[in-house]
């Protein structure tokens, strides 16, 4: 089954609907690394990353991995070993902390936008997380915590995400 973003505030996965935010600057079909858009398409989900000292019962068929106070997703344009990835903070590349003080990341699911092949420029971090306040992202898309759990229960690894 399939997601689907139904417009910049609504998702939509078979008789649920969730309130949502998406990037500050709309939906683009060319997105660029800072322009604060979410990219327009239809994405594979990766692993569930969460929080482990801060979230403790996850009922999914996702993987789960517990997020480590070292790990970071790069967004460092110039680094095409590590752009768009997994990493460890003490690699010398700019990155997006991924164990924040904040709780935007206490759940987190990594969209498949730009990761096959990977493009510079073309946009990194772009995940599906938490929000609290429903403020726009910088190209993500963000629910509360409740629906993120409600939707962990129905999704799957061969689940997809369209943005339109």
């Amino acid at each position: 089954m399939t997601i689907y973003l139904k417009n910049k505030d609504t998702l939509i996965f078979g008789d649920f609907k969730f309130k949502c935010c998406i990037g500050k600057n709309g939906i683009t079909n060319n997105k660029r690394e800072g322009d604060k858009k979410t990219p327009l398409g239809k994405f594979s989900l990766g692993d569930l990353y969460f929080r482990a000292d801060k979230i403790k019962k996850l009922k999914t068929r996702l993987k789960c991995i517990p997020i480590r106070k070292n790990m970071g997703w790069c967004d460092d344009v110039k680094s095409k070993k590590f752009y768009n990835k997994l990493i460890n903070t003490k690699k010398k590349v700019r990155h997006e902390k991924l164990f924040r003080k904040d709780f935007k990341y206490n759940l987190f699911i990594p969209l498949s936008y730009n990761s096959n092949p990977i493009k510079l420029e073309k946009g990194s971090a772009i995940f599906l997380h938490l929000t609290k306040n429903f403020k726009a992202t910088a190209g993500c898309v963000a629910l509360k915590e409740k629906d993120f759990l409600i939707l962990l229960k129905l999704i799957n690894k061969k689940t997809k995400i369209q943005i339109n």
